[in-house]
């Protein structure tokens, strides 16, 4: 790709032009990767001045700079042709999508596929080798279902959607259009419900649903349960890392980012635009509002405010939590010298 015509088709996020010579816009691009990994003929990217010395050491020919005047002199001074933007990772992650495309097989069925009669199939779908449909699912236009998926009755899958290899979709569950299920992932199962008695548990029967709505991605081997009654409910463009559990009955809002090895217990509230980073727990019923942020391994059993940042196990106020940290590092120190100022005081009794 020239980088000529890499401009033309980032311009929509381009709002300053590149100041570089004429022959760097007949400049061919091959790949793309990170800074101190790219090579001649590669485009890569830097978010700000504190990677201002992979300007001088890379060996990329073309880079996205932030809208600063240092980084884009450095760059012209090596001869780097580039592009400025206020957000470089952003605009490198649609660069990313014009030199790479992930594998995905042309509209087909195999003839292994095992599909219930009572299936409604959109157009230009794939399915691919082992996958079992049973009845009443419903398919939209444009589906990519891998091999060794099982989809159980009563299902519906919005239009675009792709669902990769062995993962599970219970009965009933509803997913929107583009979205994404990476391999391993179960998507309305029984959630967790056992009433004691006298004599053990008795199981409570998970007559809910689990929802999805459009653009959800849901990471390799993560869980989202279904309730006892209502509904578990992922909402639109949020997005689940590997190994990430939802209880039962739990609803997750709009455009949340969820790590690693999140769980959140049964009726747990999410609010919009959440981060948990990873292995966070979160107890049952517990409420996190707007745009909150628990980072790693952080114990929330209590409801969070929008907007807080929380640490630690119980979780506690992120700044109260540094403070602490800090001072956990001098304990040793700390307790020298109380056992000094012992020792002093019984000195003189």
């Amino acid at each position: 790709m020239k980088f000529s015509e890499l401009l033309k088709k980032l311009s929509a996020s381009i709002t300053q032009h590149s100041l570089n010579t004429a022959e760097s816009t007949d400049l061919e691009l091959w790949g793309i990767d990170a800074i101190d990994r790219a090579e001649a003929g590669m485009l890569s990217y830097i978010e700000g001045p504190k990677f201002a010395a992979y300007v001088e050491k890379t060996a990329a020919s073309a880079l996205i700079l932030p809208v600063d005047e240092t980084l884009q002199t450095q760059a012209t001074q090596r001869g780097i042709a580039w592009l400025s933007t206020p957000q470089p990772r952003l605009v490198f992650a649609e660069a990313i999508g014009l030199f790479y495309q992930p594998f995905r097989p042309a509209p087909s069925i195999h003839p292994s596929a095992i599909i219930d009669p009572n299936t409604t199939i959109g157009d230009q779908v794939y399915i691919g080798p082992h996958v079992v449909i049973q009845a009443g699912v419903t398919i939209g236009d444009g589906v990519c279902i891998h091999p060794n998926v099982t989809i159980y009755p009563d299902v519906q899958i919005g239009s675009r959607t792709i669902l990769h290899a062995s993962c599970t979709i219970h009965e009933r569950s509803q997913i929107g259009a583009d979205c994404v299920i990476h391999s391993g992932a179960v998507i309305g199962a029984e959630g967790f419900g056992f009433v004691p008695t006298a004599e053990g548990w008795f199981k409570m029967q998970q007559s809910g649903v689990t929802v999805l709505e459009d653009g959800v991605e849901v990471g390799c081997n993560s869980t989202i349960d279904r309730p006892a009654v209502g509904e578990t409910r992922i909402q639109k463009n949020t997005k689940l890392d590997n190994l990430v559990h939802i209880g039962h009955g739990c609803r997750v809002g709009e455009n949340c980012a969820l790590a690693a090895q999140v769980g959140l217990a049964g009726g747990v509230v999410v609010g919009n635009q959440v981060i948990l980073a990873g292995q966070v727990g979160v107890a049952n019923q517990a409420k996190i509002g707007d745009k909150a942020i628990a980072t790693a391994q952080a114990g929330i059993h209590s409801n969070v405010k929008a907007g807080e940042i929380v640490s630690d196990s119980p979780a506690i106020p992120n700044k109260l939590y540094l403070k602490i940290s800090a001072i956990r590092k001098r304990l040793p120190e700390i307790y020298k010298t109380i056992k000094e100022l012992q020792r002093q005081l019984n000195d003189h009794q």
